[in-house]
């Protein structure tokens, strides 16, 4: 008995490490039991592919072509660079993470600057940049999801504790409308603002006039919480007649390329399951033959936006939020606001200085297509009225100005 018993172990064991023998040579497998091992997601012949997350390990050494991907803050940056990861392999980082963990050889640079809740954190380790637009509505609405799965996070270090909770659940609807009404004016005014400042190549503006502003006035503004909205005040600081000479960022001379996109994406039509592979396969051209840059075949890119979009594989996006996004609405002078920012933005992109330029056509039409949205929403009377509620604490609970 004792023998039989050896015999069976022996067996076993031969068994085993057959087995463990076969794994470590078998990539496909050994990358499916070890994610941190695997490179580029597999192109599997016939358009088929599968799915694998980017490979820190395949940073070392290397000199690639990086793309910063900018954005007002809702969620679309995401989408897009888990796009890119999964066509290359590589990794992307976060502007706060550039500047709170040290900078490193990442080729895919997130970025809300130069929105407050941005900062300049990568140097001057970008090569390009891609901005992503999302429906001005929309976005807002995401920005808050945002917030609130972060608990409005003051710091960067209460932020990234609650990183696990981004796009888990929706906020109650109460808290959206209470921030709403407390940031939404002025936020749509930093919308145009945003992409102004990429599309004009940095060039300083103030974001409530749209008057092109000094760099010490800037300044200012890239520190809002640090002063009152008095202090902040064009007129306060500039002079409403004074003449300004135009001044960029200093930060976009850093970028091989400038500011200027040389891209612009739609978060909708990324999404979209009949719009989304051709969205999809514009990402992968923006870096396709750029240093460093091994994008997967392109027979297999529809597959790996299909992966992403509609198997949800990798990273959660806001796409994969519970609970009906239509239930956080907006009042009539909201949706006004933001139609009055979108004809702003549709007029001078789509003048004689402009109109010749594809990020502007493109910008357009895109513009276009979300204030048809906007009144529509206006002419079936789909908004809210505007809470009434005691204020005094939602100031410093949502970073408002001072």
């Amino acid at each position: 008995m004792f023998k039989s018993k050896n015999h069976e172990s022996l067996i076993t064991l031969i068994a085993l490490i057959t087995m463990l023998c076969f794994v470590a040579d078998n990539e496909y497998i050994l990358n499916y039991w070890h994610p941190s091992q695997r490179r580029m997601s597999l192109d599997l012949g016939n358009g088929r592919c599968q799915w694998t997350p980017p490979d820190e390990k395949a940073l070392e050494g290397k000199t690639f072509f990086k793309t910063i991907i900018a954005g007002f803050p809702s969620g679309d940056k995401r989408l897009t660079f888990v796009q890119l990861e999964a066509l290359t392999g590589l990794p992307a980082k976060d502007e706060w993470d550039f500047e709170f963990l040290g900078m490193s050889n990442h080729p895919f640079i997130k970025a809300n600057y130069p929105h407050h809740e941005g900062i300049w954190g990568w140097q001057d380790a970008a090569d390009q940049v891609i901005m992503v637009v999302r429906n001005i509505k929309r976005a807002m609405v995401e920005y808050h999801d945002i917030l609130w799965d972060i608990d409005y996070a003051k710091t960067w270090e209460d932020a990234f504790k609650l990183i696990p909770n981004l796009y888990q659940e929706r906020p109650p609807v109460d808290d959206f409308l209470a921030w709403r009404d407390e940031r939404v004016f002025d936020e749509i005014k930093w919308y145009g603002w945003f992409i102004d400042y990429y599309m004009e190549g940095g060039l300083m503006r103030d974001m409530f006039t749209n008057k092109i502003t000094t760099p010490e006035h800037w300044n200012m503004l890239m520190l809002p919480t640090a002063y009152t909205i008095e202090q902040l005040r064009y007129d306060t600081v500039v002079g409403n007649d004074t003449v300004v000479d135009p001044s960029y960022d200093p930060n976009c001379a850093l970028i091989t390329n400038g500011c200027v996109p040389v891209k612009i994406i739609s978060a909708e039509k990324l999404v979209d399951h009949e719009l989304g592979p051709a969205v999809g396969l514009e990402i992968a051209d923006v870096v396709d033959g750029k240093q460093g840059m091994n994008v997967i075949a392109p027979e297999a890119r529809g597959c790996i936006w299909k992966e992403l979009i509609i198997n949800k594989k990798g990273l959660k996006t806001f796409i994969d939020r519970y609970g009906d996004e239509d239930d956080y609405n907006f009042t009539r002078g909201h949706l006004e606001s933001m139609v009055g920012e979108l004809d702003r933005l549709i007029d001078k992109y789509g003048g004689n200085e402009w109109n010749q330029k594809k990020n502007a056509l493109d910008l357009v039409a895109l513009l276009e297509e979300h204030r048809g949205l906007l009144n529509d929403d206006l002419a079936a009377g789909r908004f809210r009225r505007m809470m009434k509620r005691s204020s005094s604490a939602l100031p410093e609970r949502f970073g408002s100005e001072k």
